[in-house]
């Protein structure tokens, strides 16, 4: 199947209008219609119930507007690829800043020692960044704190972590040595709406937690930010009841590169090694030091 078929059919799956559909790609209403109609023909499946007033998706189009999106979205990432490769062979990792468990530095020095391993790039990204920059072509690999739209991508798990709410030293909950969801007003199943709703108001971590110093939110975050963000306004608290903090390498599941899955290798031996010499300390203690 040609991808300019895709094309047009994603065009009026969107607009739902033929009419419309045609002035975004540029052509004139017949040529489109027929274009869907000889794909119809091609599939053997309606895509379309039609009438004199509207267009809607029928289930065999709703089901080829998801492939189709992916379908071409992988097609325009792997030119993105190859103009990137033809710049000097190298691997792009997207990180958050700060969304790393602490491996990221372990993890590029085993990598190197890799023998398929390429000069590697670090792209920092903001929050949910990383899935779309891996779909687009623009990365090859990146750690994702889970969960994440896994559309198209394949992940390898590599570390497990609590959560820890973190409050402004003069908030209420403060004073204790551990809060519940229920006392942020949470259910388990809530938990990752709040997350998404409070990394919505900062970019980076630095921001987030300057904002829990000024009272404005309660973020839960990995404990292993406690020891990169020590704050005299800012004290870290347990949360028993919340569901664990994974972090996960990521990369596109159409990747045949052998410098990719070196990296993939190389994340899950640094996050055993670091699981294996881990040591806890309570979070008191931390704050104190």
């Amino acid at each position: 199947m040609e991808s300019r078929p895709l094309r047009y059919f994603v065009a009026v799956a969107e607009e739902l209008n033929f009419t419309r559909a045609a002035e975004r790609l540029g052509i004139s209403a017949p040529p489109l219609s027929r274009a869907i109609r000889q794909l119809e023909s091609e599939l053997g499946a309606a895509l379309f119930e039609r009438t004199t007033h509207s267009v809607a998706l029928t289930p065999a189009g709703e089901v080829l507007l998801t492939e189709a999106r992916f379908a071409l979205e992988a097609l325009e990432a792997a030119g993105r690829r190859a103009r990137r490769a033809a710049d000097g062979p190298k691997l792009v990792l997207a990180v958050k800043a700060d969304g790393d468990a602490g491996l990221l530095e372990a993890l590029c020095a085993r990598y190197a020692q890799e023998p398929s391993a390429l000069p590697v790039t670090v792209r920092l990204s903001g929050w949910r960044e990383q899935p779309r920059l891996l779909r687009l072509g623009e990365a090859d690999a990146a750690l994702i704190y889970e969960p994440f739209d896994r559309t198209g991508l394949d992940s390898e798990r590599l570390t497990t972590e609590p959560y820890v709410a973190a409050l402004a030293a003069d908030h209420p909950l403060a004073a204790r040595d551990r809060v519940t969801l229920a006392d942020l007003g949470l259910r388990p199943g809530d938990l990752h709406r709040y997350l998404d709703e409070i990394r919505s108001q900062g970019r980076d971590l630095a921001q987030l937690i300057t904002l829990v110093g000024l009272g404005r939110v309660v973020p839960l975050l990995p404990a292993s930010v406690v020891v990169r963000y020590p704050r005299p306004n800012v004290v870290y608290r347990p949360v028993p009841d919340a569901p664990p903090a994974s972090l996960a390498i990521v990369w596109p599941q159409q990747s045949r590169s052998t410098a990719t899955a070196a990296l993939v290798r190389a994340a899950v031996s640094v996050a055993e090694a670091a699981g294996e010499n881990a040591t806890v300390t309570p979070l008191r203690e931390r704050e104190a030091g």
